[in-house]
């Protein structure tokens, strides 16, 4: 949306004044800002905290926040030590489960010595999940599709604050997979390097590289609150929307759904968190350094903090289900890639190997022979990787949960 309302504005002083000038987004006055991620849950379990810092918008690849010291406490005078397994992951010494009743405290300090620390944050208490179910729907967008709905329920109505995680695995089936591979042939000594040796290999194709499991982890922003109905109950709550013509759904699917109940002080941020990512403009007044949060700088108060320490109860539900299951005789949707064929010369004009390259860097794999080559076209059709290979998008390892 940002690219579209900077382009249309671009038109607009174009008809204008009849010139403009390319806009290239800079970083002014950057502050380097300490981002947290740390929730605690009552599961039993080495917990994680992960940090990092606010980058540019030049910067690329995240900017890990390394070698801190970071530990929880707890009311008791519990202390819990987390060291540092992968740059900015820090995971507790020991396994342990927030408790009901109780409250815990985050303490980081940073390779640079500054200190920084939250609120004693409460632990509520647990409550399961209902159900969690799918549905064919068509949305408000108009968008027919898979739906995954959530259903709880708190008889005391002392929860009323929730927030929801997914993660999804889904079956994929590379379309163009074959048992056949080409092979670069080795050069003899009396010929040329540059020089096209390609066939028909005779060990067949890995068959573990057909079907494959992918898993995602979306990071989305899900939250509801029931605290202006009558009940504390969530019902037909909307956590995922599947388009149909997304490939995930194509054969079996599978979702995982966690329910944190959450505090009034946590829902708060991660409103104005989900706020701030659907704001539709850069140039937003809505800033990161507004959000509310429970972390503090020892040395200044004033000092900007991203992030805020959760303790939730967590609980969790998976359901499967087929495309057949809710699209029976129906067209598959379409492959995560067009799978466009093409067959390549061996030999371009200058006799450099075109096609070897294109095997060699595993771009392209073989489909079949090209029996119909037109004017310089190659002997073998080829198709990208991800069409013959699903281990480009995810693993070939059955998961442990995975039901059939």
């Amino acid at each position: 949306m940002p690219i579209k309302k900077t382009l249309g504005f671009s038109v607009l002083l174009l008809l204008l004044s009849g010139c403009v000038e390319e806009f290239i987004p800079e970083t002014k006055n950057f502050e380097s800002i300490l981002v947290v991620e740390a929730t605690l849950t009552n599961e039993l379990k080495q917990q994680e905290i992960f940090l990092s810092r606010t980058r540019t918008f030049e910067d690329i690849l995240p900017n890990k926040e390394e070698n801190a010291d970071v530990r929880v406490t707890d009311d008791s005078q519990n202390e819990f030590v987390f060291t540092e397994t992968q740059p900015g992951k820090y995971v507790s010494d020991v396994s342990f489960e927030a408790v009901s009743g109780s409250s815990y405290q985050l303490e980081i300090t940073t390779s640079n010595g500054r200190g920084y620390v939250s609120s004693p944050v409460l632990m509520g208490q647990s409550i399961e999940m209902q159900d969690v179910y799918a549905e064919r729907i068509t949305n408000q967008n108009n968008n027919e599709g898979m739906a995954i709905f959530v259903d709880s329920f708190d008889p005391t109505g002392n929860s009323r604050y929730y927030r929801y995680e997914y993660e999804e695995t889904y079956r994929v089936i590379a379309p163009d997979w074959i048992s056949s591979d080409l092979e670069g042939v080795p050069i003899p000594p009396f010929r040329l390097e540059q020089d096209c040796n390609v066939r028909i290999s005779s060990e067949p194709r890995s068959p573990d590289k057909r079907i494959c499991y992918p898993t995602d982890f979306p990071n989305n922003v899900i939250i509801t609150t029931t605290k202006n109905f009558d009940e504390d109950r969530v019902q037909r709550f909307p956590v995922r929307f599947i388009n149909r013509d997304n490939y995930i759904i194509s054969h079996r699917y599978s979702v995982l759904v966690r329910q944190y109940v959450i505090s009034p002080e946590a829902y708060d941020f991660f409103q104005t968190l989900q706020d701030f990512s659907e704001t539709e403009s850069v140039f937003s007044d809505t800033q990161p350094g507004q959000l509310f949060n429970n972390i503090t700088s020892i040395a200044d108060v004033d000092e900007p903090v991203l992030g805020y320490f959760e303790v939730a109860s967590v609980n969790e539900r998976r359901i499967f289900f087929n495309y057949d299951d809710f699209f029976p005789g129906e067209a598959l949707p379409p492959y995560a890639d067009p799978c466009n064929r093409v067959a390549p010369p061996l030999q371009d004009m200058e006799t450099d190997c075109v096609l070897r390259p294109l095997i060699e860097a595993e771009t392209f794999l073989y489909l079949q022979e090209n029996f119909e080559p037109v004017n310089i076209e190659g002997p073998f059709i080829v198709v990208p990787r991800v069409c013959g290979d699903c281990t480009v998008l995810g693993t070939n390892e059955l998961p442990e949960f995975w039901i059939e």
